[in-house]
């Protein structure tokens, strides 16, 4: 795959292991750093890192991604939903510039929306 993400930071927070390991070699194989977290509790930990975006799965072992969520969009991490879960208008009032994808998203549209939300920022 093109190295398309060189040199971006990317938290990916999913409590599936498979998903987490398939999306974390796809990012990597497009050149990002990630950084994991499968809960809510290991995501506030890691984020008060600067990532240059975040790929967030909603509903965790410990409860819902948004206080990471919150907390790193305050920092103005852009945010990516990957999850299986509808309410994506919920997150489009909270996070109205945040992207929100439908487990499971096509490896080039979850690569786009990382583009997609890191060149917005830049």
């Amino acid at each position: 795959m093109k190295q398309s993400l060189q040199g971006l930071n990317v938290l990916l927070v999913e409590d599936d292991f498979l998903i987490l390991l398939d999306l974390k070699l796809l990012l990597e194989n497009a050149g990002a750093s990630v950084v994991t977290a499968t809960s809510v509790e290991e995501g506030l930990a890691l984020s008060d890192q600067a990532y240059h975006a975040a790929i967030l799965d909603i509903r965790l072992p410990d409860g819902e991604v948004f206080p990471v969520a919150e907390r790193l969009a305050a920092m103005q991490t852009p945010l990516i939903f990957h999850s299986g879960s509808t309410g994506t208008s919920a997150i489009g009032q909270r996070f109205p510039s945040a992207v929100a994808l439908t487990k499971p998203a096509h490896e080039t549209h979850l690569i786009d929306a990382v583009r997609q939300q890191t060149n917005a920022m830049s």
